[in-house]
């Protein structure tokens, strides 16, 4: 009889927090589609906490993108960041 089966990672926890017409944002929602990886996403425009998360991490600013892997944010990262962590999960 085997024993209990071990859960499955399913890689790291992201939230890209973005906001309509961040043309930044746009350039790694893209590139995510294309490495067809996924995070949440949250628009900062429409959730006043969410906007609230991103200035208590970006010195006060609205600065988007605004990734958070696993708990640790990451204000404006190179697309080639975001994917790097996804795929490292």
């Amino acid at each position: 009889m085997n024993g209990p089966a071990e859960p499955l990672r399913s890689g790291p926890k992201v939230t890209l927090y973005w906001r309509p017409g961040c043309v930044f944002c746009l350039r790694l929602r893209l590139v995510l589609w294309w490495h067809h990886l996924s995070a949440h996403k949250v628009n900062i425009w429409a959730d006043p906490d969410a906007a609230a998360f991103v200035r208590s991490v970006a010195d006060g600013n609205e600065t988007v993108p605004t990734v958070v892997v696993d708990g640790y944010p990451i204000v404006n990262p190179v697309p080639s960041q975001v994917v790097a962590a996804l795929r490292a999960g």
